[in-house]
């Protein structure tokens, strides 16, 4: 029981991660953005779609990414060109997605895909009880967990890096350097929504195989969650998100034990096991919010 709950910890976190590293890299610039739900349930169906259509599950994966894109081209429009309140036009642009997707989605509900399955890595996928959990999963999780030392080395280790965390730190510096805060900022918020778009498609592409509505439940508001209580590092995000997919794998066990829990209880598990831990991650270590997101949280211009 043990290793089919860290397994799919794996599977049914990868998705979250995926959106909650492209949330980083967007709050690190100094743009939050709620609207990372929309972004993921576009990406699911823009997956899903694509690979129906083409049978290819890479390129379904790549227009799931441009869906994602679009949706928080729109966040970034209005926030950073129109000067509109970060917070608000996030929860519009998520409702937005939600009726969007709801849409153009009716056509896909019962269609069937050949999708990304797990594939074993030779020799390491035999090891006992530890292949199960790390080697026997889809390419798209193999890729997201290289994917955070990757971002992790870009943030503090290259001067790409220094340019991001300025623009969300100290933007005068910019200016003085020659660089455009608001042209880094919308290249942040587009790459986050790219991320959870490939977030969104990993679920319809490689983890459900299917498109159903509303099918992320809330799983981009628990990855802004994760980047804001994981003080906006790439690993403690990647933890938090799976320890998401292992609460969501635990419901699943107990639901098959045939326990006198309610069904309701079970399926607000994940998000309570979620954000319990959070919190007491932050209440041990505090750690500075990047000026800019400080400024929206306190209801003030944040410079864009």
């Amino acid at each position: 029981m043990i290793a089919d709950i860290l397994t799919g910890a794996f599977r049914s976190g990868t998705s979250v991660m995926l959106a909650s590293q492209g949330e980083l890299i967007s709050e690190r610039a100094g743009v939050i953005n709620l609207g990372t739900e929309g972004s993921m349930l576009a990406g699911a169906l823009g997956g899903f779609a694509v690979t129906a259509w083409t049978g290819n599950p890479w390129l379904g994966t790549l227009a799931g990414g441009l869906c994602g894109l679009l949706i928080s081209a729109i966040h970034a429009f209005l926030v950073l060109t129109c000067h509109a309140n970060q917070l608000a036009t996030g929860l519009t642009i998520m409702f937005f997605g939600m009726g969007l997707t709801s849409f153009f989605g009716r056509g896909f509900v019962s269609k069937q895909i050949v999708g990304f399955n797990p594939i074993p890595i030779p020799y390491l996928s035999d090891i006992p009880f530890l292949g199960q959990i790390l080697f026997n999963h889809d390419p798209l999780t193999y890729l997201s967990i290289v994917l955070v030392p990757l971002l992790w080395y870009l943030l503090f280790r290259t001067r790409l890096g220094v340019i991001l965390r300025a623009a969300g730190e100290r933007e005068e510096v910019l200016f003085a350097n020659g660089f455009n805060p608001k042209l880094v900022r919308y290249a942040a918020v587009l790459a986050g929504g790219f991320l959870a778009g490939i977030g969104g498609a990993q679920l319809s592409v490689a983890y459900t195989h299917s498109w159903v509505e509303n099918m992320v439940q809330g799983r981009g508001v628990v990855a802004v969650a994760l980047v804001i209580f994981a003080s906006w590092k790439p690993t403690r995000a990647m933890l938090g998100a799976y320890l998401f997919g292992a609460a969501q794998a635990l419901q699943l066990t107990v639901q098959q034990t045939q326990l006198p829990i309610s069904p309701f209880f079970l399926f607000m598990l994940p998000y309570l096991l979620t954000l319990a831990a959070l919190l007491v991650v932050e209440l041990r270590q505090r750690s500075q919010t990047p000026e800019a997101l400080g400024k929206v949280f306190t209801g003030n211009s944040a410079g864009s």
